[in-house]
């Protein structure tokens, strides 16, 4: 019975983090439809800082010691510098080919992941990841699509950022409350994308109402909503399933494409899209008799506190366990010889049930 709520308990924080990338694929959506053509950076800053800004001020927590420069990095690998990089590819490559080297970010989670947060990929995540890049490039790719350099080796940058973003979140854990980690790197993101908005696109331009609904909606439900449910993944479940569910990112785009603009889905990018789906369930499927790797504790002085403190009160339930069952014990025995509990003797209490640990 505890392993099947186990289980269910994993299927559901899975799906919940899969609610992410999906919300990431209605970005193309959002982005054609409603949003300013020529202004890809201000999109990404209006996306991130906003976002920001409103959950710190939600959590009221600012970070501490070492997490003021790590909040810097993990804003510019998960944030600031992924969107910028991910902008030029879309503005230099076919829509196709930026999502297929996007795709090859859970196999960089999957080499790097053994040396920087010691956790190895089963062969079934790997066959995974392989057989998710071939899905893309069935579902997106295009016979006719030109390789420009420059827009190759920013898909690859931003693939290897979000890659070393993960496992670093991973790595480092987390020494706050939920929102206000989001928060810390959104912030941190958007300051390092504000100079080069103003440096490569100048002053914002006034915008239309259709465009300040887009920005809310990507704002709010596809970052701030997003990249709290995925680092509450990446810090609860194994960090090279969790870069596969990246993979639903360009299948959502591809539906939403279809439902909504009416794109027309020939036989190969049907065949793709089954292919994507099989790649998503086959990296969650468990290798019998093995158990998934506990999350690595981070390395701040308040997580490693918590951790104490929680070792301390189960040591001291323990104790107050015993005690009250010796106490127990010994008013039995009594009452079986016909004595009674003195009145200035205490009755016996139950032990106070130990805390449980909190979830991520």
């Amino acid at each position: 019975m505890l392993r099947g709520l186990e289980l269910r308990g994993r299927a559901g924080l899975t799906a919940a983090t899969a609610v992410a990338p999906a919300l990431w694929g209605t970005t193309y959506l959002v982005t054609t439809q409603a949003l300013p053509p020529d202004r890809p950076l201000l999109s990404a800053l209006l996306r991130a800082l906003p976002a920001g800004v409103l959950l710190l001020l939600v959590a009221r927590v600012l970070p501490r010691g070492a997490w003021w420069w790590r909040a810097g990095v993990l804003g510019l690998l998960n944030i600031g510098g992924f969107f910028a990089l991910l902008f030029v590819a879309a503005y230099r490559l076919p829509g196709g080919v930026a999502a297929v080297v996007g795709a090859l970010s859970p196999l960089v989670v999957a080499l790097l992941a053994p040396r920087l947060v010691g956790e190895r990929a089963a062969p079934v995540t790997l066959a995974a990841g392989v057989l998710g890049v071939a899905g893309v490039a069935l579902l997106v790719l295009r016979s006719d699509a030109a390789l420009d350099p420059v827009g190759l080796l920013a898909a690859a940058g931003g693939a290897v950022a979000m890659s070393l973003g993960v496992l670093l979140t991973k790595r480092w854990g987390r020494p706050v409350p939920l929102l206000a980690f989001t928060g810390w790197q959104l912030v941190a993101g958007g300051l390092l994308l504000a100079p080069l908005v103003l440096l490569v696109e100048g002053a914002p331009p006034a915008l239309p109402p259709a465009s300040v609904a887009g920005y809310a909606y990507l704002a709010l439900a596809g970052t701030a909503l997003a990249y709290a449910l995925w680092f509450r993944g990446v810090a609860a479940l194994p960090v090279t399933r969790v870069a596969v569910l990246g993979l639903v990112s360009p299948l959502v785009a591809t539906a939403a494409g279809w439902l909504v603009l009416g794109e027309s889905l020939g036989p190969l990018q049907l065949v793709g899209a089954l292919v994507v789906v099989a790649a998503l369930l086959l990296a969650q499927v468990r290798r019998r008799g093995r158990a998934d790797p506990p999350a690595p504790v981070g390395g701040s002085a308040q997580t490693t506190g918590r951790s104490a403190d929680r070792t301390t009160s189960s040591a001291a339930s323990s104790t107050t366990s015993r005690s009250t069952s010796s106490r127990s014990r010994a008013a039995l025995s009594r009452h079986s010889t016909g004595c009674s509990l003195p009145r200035n003797e205490p009755e016996p209490t139950s032990a106070p049930s130990s805390p449980s640990r909190a979830t991520r």
